[in-house]
């Protein structure tokens, strides 16, 4: 797919970007926009973005010398050395955002867009709507965390990923439209969302897992996470008329504590869903065993509808309810093909995800990185095993750093055995990680070298938790779940903890094939 150059001027005069240069936009023909110079191709539009480790307009120079014809930046022409058109905005993520989708083509107008944020459930309620949007016959796409998929191109998104920067996702919306997609499903986290990356997607149903403790390190509060979550919901508000019609509905959870804060900033149509009562969608006879959920989602029109799914634990179902929800009020899509949409959808990558090599106790692999998220894994756990739960985990470097001390604590309070270990270290010392978390187990009664361990080489903590584990036990690893590197220094390795536990299972059942993989704490 190819873009037909398009003149800056006639982008500048479809979106709401304010100027501050005062020389009028010049016209030169645009072939592409990029934020990263070493990425720029002769006719490209170069937008310099300032962020917490760099500073975009250092690299202005580079990025004309790579054929950049055209250089954004919020700092004064004065203060930039461009031998090309500069022209200054006030926030150049927001003009990022909105040049991105003026030069794509506005896609989205052409789409139901479905936008689904929160902590933890993002990538599963996501993957839920969209295979109950199949299951209905319609041609849908997704944008999440883990990948990208349009009809039957699947698109990997990377190592780390939070939301794609805005060219890529207004790209991806783009091949959807011109293949013919209707139904489009985006994941938005904070990041993405504070960062302008959603903007200008006209999503018309916005959709909520939950709001916990996550990325205070970025928005500073949980105020400020909760703000930045919120702009889902306000992105409603901006949505153009559509010919499908514009449904802009907010899909809530009832049973969040962020439920109050936001059912009071959506002034338009809403939907509730819950685990209990007194909501527009919740679930009753619930039933929770190895093979995944059984319950029955009662409707709005008090109709009841059994539900069956291959996953597991009480958040998801609260992740089932919210699809349905959307896909059954929001959408449309008749009850009976929504649960056949739930059905269909097995075990999401990295997400309570099962390794069986035929050993004799459950291993499970999972993404759970934050408090809430460890809790309600380990409270599954709990309910699939009648042995030990033995929990595997670390807590990343230069992020949160009250994670570590509530995800410790959480661990020693519901795991039988806690092995704390490396997880995206980065530049700090993974021994001062580990202290600090030992400290917050011993604080909750653990006891080093009984109930918890501390084991700094990941492959060797997942080891030892399937070493340690008698028949009937479970053994989870939680943090990294699909993910497929982890950061030491600044450098990412290739990782992948089902790849790890494979390795270990091996090991102990004396089969060949499984090598564990690299990781620098092996030295």
């Amino acid at each position: 797919m190819t873009h037909i150059a398009t003149p800056l001027n006639h982008l500048f005069a479809q979106i709401p970007v304010e100027v501050m240069t005062p020389s009028s936009i010049p016209q030169v023909p645009i072939r592409g926009i990029a934020l990263d110079s070493r990425n720029v191709k002769p006719g490209d539009l170069f937008v310099a973005l300032v962020g917490g480790n760099t500073d975009g307009h250092r690299y202005i120079p580079a990025a004309v010398a790579n054929g950049a014809a055209v250089v954004i930046g919020s700092r004064p022409s004065s203060e930039v050395n461009s031998s090309v058109p500069y022209i200054q905005v006030e926030d150049t993520r927001f003009a990022l955002a909105h040049l991105s989708v003026a030069f794509n083509g506005f896609p989205a107008r052409s789409m139901m867009m479905i936008g689904v944020t929160g902590t933890d459930g993002k990538t599963t309620t996501s993957k839920l709507i969209y295979q109950i949007l199949l299951a209905a016959g319609l041609k849908a796409g997704i944008i999440s965390t883990v990948n990208a998929v349009i009809g039957d191109e699947i698109i990997d998104t990377g190592f780390h990923v939070t939301t794609p920067e805005a060219p890529e996702v207004q790209h991806y919306l783009r091949q959807m439209k011109e293949s013919g997609v209707t139904h489009a499903v985006l994941e938005a986290t904070s990041h993405g969302l504070a960062q302008h990356r959603a903007t200008a997607c006209e999503f018309d149903i916005a959709v909520v897992t939950n709001i916990t403790h996550e990325h205070l390190d970025y928005h500073g509060s949980y105020e400020g996470y909760r703000y930045a979550k919120a702009q889902l919901f306000r992105h409603l508000e901006a949505t153009v008329e559509k010919a499908g019609g514009n449904p802009r509905l907010a899909v809530l959870n009832k049973d969040d504590r962020s439920f109050d804060f936001l059912n009071e900033l959506v002034k338009g149509r809403k939907v509730t869903y819950s685990l209990g009562q007194d909501t527009d969608i919740y679930a009753e006879d619930i039933n929770y065993d190895p093979s995944g959920l059984h319950f029955t989602a009662v409707l709005p029109d008090g109709s009841r509808l059994p539900v069956d799914s291959a996953l597991l634990g009480a958040y998801n179902l609260s992740n089932i309810l919210a699809a349905l929800a959307t896909t059954i009020i929001g959408v449309g899509i008749d009850a009976s093909v929504a649960r056949a949409g739930i059905l269909a959808m097995s075990e999401v990558p990295g997400r309570m995800e099962r390794i069986d090599l035929g050993q004799d106790f459950l291993a499970i692999v999972d993404f759970a990185h934050t408090p809430n998220a460890l809790k309600v894994a380990l409270e599954t756990a709990r309910q699939l095993t009648e042995g030990r739960v033995i929990a595997v985990f670390g807590s990343a470097g230069l992020r949160d750093r009250e994670k570590r001390r509530l995800m410790a604590e959480v661990s020693a309070r519901l795991a039988d055995v806690t092995i704390l270990t490396a997880e995206d270290p980065r530049t700090e010392s993974l021994d001062d990680i580990l202290a600090e978390m030992g400290r917050a187990a011993s604080g909750q009664g653990g006891q080093e070298e009984k109930t918890y361990f501390r084991v700094p080489d990941r492959g060797e903590a997942v080891r030892l938790g399937v070493k340690m584990a008698r028949p009937g036990d479970l053994v989870i690893a939680c943090g990294k779940g699909h993910e497929q590197s982890m950061c030491f220094g600044t450098t990412e390795y290739l990782w992948d903890d089902r790849t790890a536990m494979r390795a270990a299972l091996a090991e102990r059942l004396g089969l060949d094939g499984y090598p564990m993989p690299y990781l620098p704490t092996q030295e």
